[in-house]
């Protein structure tokens, strides 16, 4: 039996208090596949209640039981891996194999460094004839995005976990049904009731809630500033900790000492990979004057091989964007740059040619874009890339931490010295050098409206801890 109306609360499937329901709509088809119930206040109180009474045993658990625990959870990801994967394909659009093998690898990769941090973890030491002990910070309310949801459920359930809390999930109700795999995982693997639970339902009537509750210690968001905004605002009378993953709009520095055929194309198929609807992509790529015309010739070459079309098919690279909202923002933002006068390199508004119903967008790239345009400063979550010029590098510098925004920064460079050097000057919570492999032990997070807060291995345990300092404690 299907559980998508049904909430996971206090280790069982529940009904919504409230009886509502969604559909949950297939972006390559514009149709939907299945529908799930939207929860309430009531259905949180629940979820809230449940979670509460389930803190106290396991709060106090030893690391022992956790790291076993997370193992059974890992297990159980693995038991259902293709299934997880044929749902983020089916619910965001992503071509089978990407979804296989970056989105569903994404949350078991996570849940491999959560443990191996914990592992290593520890909670206690003694500083003098101080005890300094780190300990659960309580029930946890966490909200997750629908462009990488494994990736960010787990970023944040398995350190919540291995930190001794309780939780309540909200995925993204856009892109829920991997969220409810992801339970049924739970459930498998043994997670004590109350531990876990899931509610789907949307922000205003289910996060807004969660925020604000006084039952929930401490909110973990990932999603757009505007709705992080909103987040804190809401828990800030509860005074509760607030981790936060938000936008971003990351320049991409090509220094003139980079291998620059392979950084441009590179660049290109960063800033496109899952349909452009990474938070941290390189969306603005910045070129030094003199060769700004040649970018501009191998991003058109790169972005061309970038075939859109149906997810199933072998030859996909790139599939519809999430939503028909996701769509018309992303078409005004292109329109936007035509307007202000930037160069349409490729792309454009509108589908591709042959493809007349699904979320479709053009692979799209500006030249000779200036920092003041619309497309150089809001975050697109497309496949737009944004390529501007700069005369020396203190100006590289300066264009790329002219944002509000300070997620990530990309640096490119023969040299690594060099490289380094820029690096240390980014406005930014992470910076990568020379297209590095993904890292899960490496902290995530940003700086300014990118959030606050990291994520990832034990830095993502530290979040979900309290410091308690025991003074007259005595020696060791």
């Amino acid at each position: 039996m299907s559980n998508h109306l049904r909430f996971y609360i206090d280790g069982a499937w529940v009904d919504p208090v409230v009886p509502a329901r969604l559909d949950v709509i297939d972006p390559s088809t514009e149709e939907a596949f299945t529908a799930i119930s939207i929860g309430s206040r009531a259905d949180v109180d629940r979820a809230v209640a449940a979670a509460q009474a389930a803190f106290p045993a396991f709060s106090v658990t030893t690391k022992a039981e956790r790291l076993a625990l997370l193992r059974r959870v890992l297990e159980a990801y693995n038991e259902r891996f293709e299934d997880i994967a044929a749902a983020v394909s089916q619910e965001m659009g992503a071509p089978l194999g990407f979804a296989r093998e970056a989105q569903a690898w994404a949350g078991r990769g996570h849940m491999e460094a959560t443990i191996a941090a914990l592992e290593a973890f520890e909670f206690e030491h003694q500083r003098g004839t101080t005890r300094v002990v780190k300990e659960p910070i309580g029930v946890c309310g966490l909200i997750t995005p629908w462009n990488w949801p494994l990736n960010q459920i787990v970023c944040k359930v398995a350190p919540a976990l291995a930190a001794g809390c309780t939780m309540v999930l909200k995925p993204s109700e856009i892109a829920p049904i991997s969220g409810i795999v992801f339970a049924e995982v739970m459930h498998a693997a043994g997670v004590p009731k109350g531990v876990f639970n899931l509610i789907n339902g949307t922000g205003p009537d289910v996060g807004q809630v969660m925020a604000g509750h006084p039952g929930i210690d401490m909110m973990s968001f990932t999603g757009s500033t505007r709705a992080g905004i909103i987040v804190a605002k809401t828990a800030a009378d509860t005074v509760k900790r607030v981790a936060q993953e938000l936008g971003g709009k990351s320049a991409n520095i090509i220094l003139p000492d980079a291998d620059f055929a392979a950084a441009v194309t590179k660049g290109v198929e960063g800033c496109f990979g899952n349909s452009g609807q990474s938070c941290d992509a390189p969306t603005r790529m910045l070129v030094p004057a003199g060769r700004h015309d040649e970018a501009l010739a191998i991003a058109k070459a790169a972005a061309e091989t970038h075939k859109v079309g149906d997810p199933k098919a072998a030859d996909t690279v790139l599939g519809p964007v999430v939503s028909q909202l996701q769509y018309d923002k992303i078409q005004r933002l292109i329109e936007s740059g035509i307007a202000e006068g930037a160069t349409l390199v490729t792309g454009g508004p509108g589908r591709p040619d042959g493809l007349n119903r699904g979320y479709y967008v053009r692979p799209t790239v500006f030249g000779h874009v200036t920092p003041g345009m619309t497309i150089a400063r809001e975050e697109i979550f497309g496949p737009v890339l944004s390529v501007l010029s700069y005369e020396s590098e203190d100006q590289a510098v300066q264009i790329a931490n002219d944002t509000v925004y300070g997620l990530a920064a990309y640096v490119q460079s023969e040299d690594k010295a060099h490289a380094r050097r820029v690096a240390a000057r980014m406005r930014a919570g992470s910076v990568y050098l020379s297209y590095p492999d993904w890292d899960t032990q490496a902290p995530f997070g940003g700086y300014k409206q990118s959030g606050n807060g990291r994520e990832y291995a034990d830095f993502g345990i530290h979040d979900f801890l309290e410091i308690k300092g025991i003074v007259g404690y005595g020696a060791a």
